[in-house]
């Protein structure tokens, strides 16, 4: 099945293409809201500036697919592939992504605010700001998620969940003076979380609470850590 076949079906009411087989397709600028592609292959499809907001990616295989712009808004991605994949400007708002796999994909300056990314596979991940938009990941639930390696530059991650997550060697630096965001984790939770090696230099840590968090090796030079609570359960004060 294509994608002008998928189209001409949801255009005539059909919402239901599980375990469809959609490789190499082209769905770009087009309206698929509530669609259900539950189980199907859409690896280095072209669904770029469309409006995929609610549909079912349950278990789907988007690997190398680009989704560059496209409103994503509380879809369900739990447990879908999508490795490599182009979710650059993407609006995931709300989107469940629990479990799934985005190793080396592209967020940059994607909005993933409230959405749940618990156990996703992060490894790799790209969440850099882009050149006009901040990637937002505010009140994301990351419980357990492993962001090893990612690059979450200049990520606006204020009252995150990351408690358990993995974020060993990932870089959450100011990495462009000219660009004026930072990396905020502002009231973040990182109970228990492994940020070992990790690059936080010149972030925002302000009221976040790292009990338990392994910093072992974590480069943290000019971060702010004001009211933050520390590995050892102390308060740090700026007099300190």
């Amino acid at each position: 099945m294509d994608g002008n076949e998928i189209l001409k079906r949801y255009q005539m009411g059909e919402r239901r293409f599980p375990k469809v087989n959609l490789q190499e397709a082209d769905l770009t600028n087009i309206c698929l809201n509530h669609a259900d592609f539950s189980h199907s292959d859409l690896r280095q499809s072209r669904c770029g500036k469309s409006d995929f907001s609610h549909a079912t990616f349950n278990a789907a295989d988007l690997s190398e697919a680009i989704f560059w712009g496209t409103n994503l808004m509380q879809a369900d991605l739990q447990h879908a592939q999508l490795r490599e994949a182009d979710l650059s400007g993407a609006n995931l708002q709300q989107a469940n992504l629990e479990q799934a796999n985005l190793s080396k994909a592209s967020l940059c300056g994607a909005n993933l605010s409230h959405a749940r990314l618990s156990h996703a596979l992060l490894f790799e991940a790209d969440f850099r700001a882009s050149t006009d938009q901040q990637t937002n990941l505010s009140h994301a639930q990351l419980t357990g998620a492993d962001l090893s390696y990612a690059n979450l530059s200049e990520a606006l991650l204020c009252h995150a969940n990351l408690d358990a997550a993995k974020l060993c060697r990932a870089k959450l630096q100011q990495r462009n003076p000219q660009i004026p965001w930072v990396t905020d984790l502002t009231q973040a939770s990182l109970r228990y979380a492994d940020l070992s090696y990790a690059d936080l230099t010149g972030a925002i840590l302000r009221n976040a609470d790292l009990t338990g968090a392994d910093l072992t090796g974590t480069i943290l030079t000019n971060a702010d850590l004001t009211g933050a609570i520390l590995p050892d359960g102390t308060l740090h004060c700026p007099s300190q």
